[in-house]
C-alpha cells in the first residue's frame, strides 16, 4: 500500500533548528497518545503523513534537491527524540533514513540516484525494505522485457507504509538486489503483525505476485560485489536500533518522573511528605539520568565515527568501515543493557499502582524487548572483542 498520493503540506528545505523544534513537538504529541496507539497496534498511517508534513523524512537529503541537509549525527538525534514518544515511530523514522540513503551507496548510475533522491523529496516517499537474509524468500525470474518477483518475507518493517522499497530476490541461483516503488502491481502487505512490542512498526510479512521489476531497477549486476560504501547501511542501522532504544528508555525516565511528580505516594516509613523528596526515589532517578546521558554520549560519538568514514566516499577502505563498524556495535552493545535495565525499573520509582494498564507504562519495556531481540547482543559483544583483542574488524553482512 502506497500513501504516496496524499496531499502534503509544503515541507521542503527546513533548517536544522526548524526540524529538531518539529521532532520535538510532534514527540510530544506520540507521547499524549502513546499508550492508546499501542494498544490499537495498527499500521501507522496517519502518524507517518505527520512525519512527511513535518520535512523530516527528508532531513539527510541534500538541500539542493529540498531536503534539510543534515549528517548522521543529527538525523540519529531527531530518530531519538521522535522515540520518546513512540519508539515504533522512531524505528520508522530511522528506517526510513537508511533505506532511501542507501541508493546514493548502492547505484553505480548516479544519475539514477540523483533521480530517485529529486522523486524521494518532492513526494515525500517513505522508503522501506524486505531485505531480511535470514528469510530469503523472494526469486526473481525473466519474463518479456522484464523480471517478474514471487515469494514472500515473513517480516518487512512499514510494509503497509512504504511507498518504495529496496529489496532482494534471488536470481538464477545469485542474489540480486534493487528498489521498485510499492504500487507497481503484485504487491501485498499482510496485517499480520502481532508481536508484544514496537506494535506500530508495521512490520508483517509482504507477499510478491509476478511482481514486475525491471532492469533499470537493479543496484548492480547480481554477481557484483556491492562496493564498500554500501556496506554502510549495516552499522547505521545498527545505530538507528541504539538511538531509539535510548530513547524509549528515556520516554519511560520522563514518564516516571511526570508520575512521581504527579501521583506517587510518598512510602509511610519514608519520613518525607513527597515522594519526589524520597532519597531512595532520587538516588534511582540520578542513577538512570546518569547511565543514559553516558550511552547518549556514546551514541553520538559511535555515529560521529561512522559520519566521518562515510564522508570519504568512495575513497573508504574496508578498514576504515571495520573500525567505525565496531564503534557503532560497541553503542549497541551498551545501548541495549541499559535500556533494558531503565525500562524494567522505572516501576520502582512509580510503585504498585503504575502498573494499571490504563498508564501503558510496561510498553516501554515491550517496545525494547521485542526489538533487541532482532540479533543477539551477545554476538556485537563478541564482533567488539574480537576488533579490540585481535584487530579483526566485523564481517560484512546484513547484520555486521
Amino acid at each position: 500500500m502506497s500513501i504516496s498520493n496524499v496531499i502534503f503540506a509544503a515541507s521542503h528545505g527546513v533548517g536544522r533548528d526548524d526540524l529538531f523544534l518539529r521532532a520535538h513537538e510532534i514527540s510530544a504529541s506520540f507521547t499524549e497518545r502513546a499508550a492508546e496507539l499501542d494498544r490499537d497496534g495498527l499500521p501507522p498511517l496517519p502518524e507517518i503523513v505527520r512525519l512527511k508534513n513535518t520535512g523530516l523524512l527528508n532531513a539527510l537529503h541534500s538541500p539542493e534537491i529540498g531536503g534539510g541537509g543534515l549528517d548522521w549525527v543529527d538525523a540519529l538525534r531527531l530518530v531519538r527524540i521522535i522515540a520518546r514518544g513512540e519508539s515504533s515511530l522512531g524505528q520508522l523514522l530511522g528506517y526510513h533514513f537508511v533505506n532511501s540513503q542507501y541508493i546514493y551507496w548502492a547505484l553505480k548510475d548516479q544519475a539514477r540516484a540523483h533521480a530517485l533522491g529529486v522523486d524521494t523529496v518532492s513526494r515525500n516517499l517513505y522508503w522501506g525494505a524486505a531485505v531480511n537474509p535470514r528469510d530469503p524468500g523472494l526469486e526473481l525470474t525473466p519474463r518479456g522485457n522484464g523480471f517478474v518477483l514471487n515469494g514472500r518475507k515473513s517480516f518487512s518493517t512499514a510494509a503497509r507504509v512504504s511507498d518504495y522499497i529496496n529489496a532482494n530476490a534471488l536470481l538464477d541461483g545469485k542474489i540480486a538486489s534493487f528498489a521498485v516503488p510499492t504500487d507497481r502491481p503484485g504487491y501485498v502487505a499482510n496485517n499480520d503483525w502481532d508481536n508484544i512490542g514496537q506494535r506500530l512498526s508495521d512490520s508483517g510479512s509482504v507477499e510478491f505476485r509476478d511482481f514486475p521489476v525491471y532492469e533499470e531497477d537493479f543496484f548492480a549486476a547480481p554477481d557484483e560485489a556491492p562496493p564498500v560504501l554500501a556496506t554502510f547501511n549495516t552499522p547505521l542501522i545498527q545505530l538507528v536500533f541504539v538511538n531509539f532504544y535510548l530513547g524509549a528508555a528515556e520516554g519511560a525516565l520522563a514518564a516516571a518522573v511526570d508520575y512521581v511528580r504527579t501521583t506517587t505516594r510518598p512510602w509511610i516509613t519514608s519520613g518525607v511528605e513527597r515522594a519526589s523528596d524520597d532519597p531512595y526515589i532520587l538516588e534511582r532517578v540520578g542513577e538512570f539520568t546518569a547511565s543514559l546521558k553516558a550511552s547518549a554520549a556514546l551514541a553520538d560519538s559511535a555515529a560521529a565515527t561512522v559520519q566521518a568514514a562515510l564522508s570519504r566516499g568512495h575513497n573508504v577502505t574496508a578498514r576504515e568501515r571495520g573500525e567505525a563498524a565496531a564503534e557503532a556495535y560497541a553503542a549497541k552493545v551498551n545501548a541495549t543493557h541499559v535500556s533494558l535495565d531503565i525500562t524494567s525499573r522505572v516501576f520502582e520509582l512509580t510503585g504498585a499502582r503504575s502498573t494499571a494498564s490504563k498508564y501503558g507504562f510496561d510498553r516501554f519495556w515491550r517496545n525494547v524487548r521485542t526489538h533487541t531481540l532482532h540479533d543477539p547482543v551477545f554476538y556485537k559483544a563478541k564482533e567488539v572483542g574480537e576488533f579490540v583483542l585481535n584487530g579483526k574488524i566485523p564481517e560484512v553482512s546484513l547484520y555486521s
